[in-house]
């Protein structure tokens, strides 16, 4: 497990968010093989189903069973294990090969529309130090469209204000070039007067790097004061991403953006903005809450 874990982490450059959840799956499997007096290297198909299973019904609430996309993540976590098993000649073949994902509902993207993005990475929660380092990480990870992670483990060394670009790697461990906008630059400059020149860019109040749960709090404390409840990171970054389409942006450019592998990932966001539209439509036009009466 530690050798695959150092695969994760140095060959397929997973997040720490990722490398964490396959773990913690991986140790909860070894356990339950242990209870059947066999290895991680014994394990057929049938104790794979088995235990998940049993990790399907194990919610925290009694009766509950765990989602779909839970159980999914459970299943990558195992494949990726004994393909890794199978490269490196500890297996002959993988039990895990046959197990199917189960089915995870496509859900919309969450977006904040343009005056709320605006006020979220304006007015974010807290005063002083504090608000001046939560705005300039609400204003980048908008501007630019990062994921949370990405932003969180960027250096002051990633950043060209002259230009208003930011160096970032992303899933992978693919770097791309990625530029923001005028509120973004500012909000960064007047938080820059307030770290040293060189180091990380986001710093909690101890000096040392900020976390991304750190970062999710902000941003839902930051929705909050703005009277928007559970906002999340990513929903940051998917507005900055329908925001851009709605304004006319191209779709490859949009995927270099935000770092999409596939253009198809990038792609669901014109189902947004088209559903965006056709609320927007039914809000205002007044035809569109008539009926036609006999």
């Amino acid at each position: 497990m530690a050798r695959w874990i150092d695969h994760l982490r140095g060959e397929r450059g997973c997040s720490p968010h990722t490398i964490r959840a396959y773990q913690s799956n991986l140790s909860s499997l070894s356990q339950y093989l242990q209870t059947r007096e066999k290895r991680l290297a014994q394990a057929g198909l049938l104790e794979l189903r088995a235990w998940l299973s049993r990790e399907r019904l194990g919610g925290q609430a009694r009766g509950s069973v765990r989602s779909p996309a839970t159980m999914a993540r459970k299943v990558s976590a195992v494949r990726s294990f004994y393909r890794w098993m199978l490269r490196e000649g500890h297996i002959d073949s993988s039990p895990a090969a046959r197990l199917q994902s189960p089915r995870v509902p496509k859900k919309a993207p969450r977006f904040l529309d343009i005056p709320e993005a605006a006020a979220v990475v304006e007015q974010p929660h807290q005063r002083g130090w504090f608000q001046l380092r939560n705005r300039a990480l609400l204003e980048l990870m908008y501007g630019a469209g990062l994921r949370v992670s990405e932003a969180v483990s960027l250096d002051t060394t990633a950043l060209d204000l002259r230009n208003n670009l930011v160096r970032v790697m992303g899933k992978g461990r693919k770097e791309r070039i990625v530029p923001f906008g005028p509120p973004a630059a500012d909000a960064l400059r007047a938080w820059m007067t307030e770290i040293p020149s060189d180091g990380p860019l986001f710093l909690n109040r101890f000096g040392r790097r900020l976390s991304s749960r750190s970062a999710w709090t902000i941003t839902r404390e930051a929705g909050v004061t703005n009277g928007i409840s559970g906002l999340h990171p990513h929903a940051l970054r998917h507005s900055c991403a329908t925001h851009l389409l709605g304004a006319g942006a191209d779709l490859r450019a949009i995927q270099e953006q935000l770092g999409h592998v596939s253009l198809s990932t990038t792609q669901r966001y014109t189902h947004v903005d088209a559903a965006h539209l056709l609320a927007v439509y039914r809000s205002a036009h007044p035809l569109a809450g008539t009926k036609k009466e006999d």
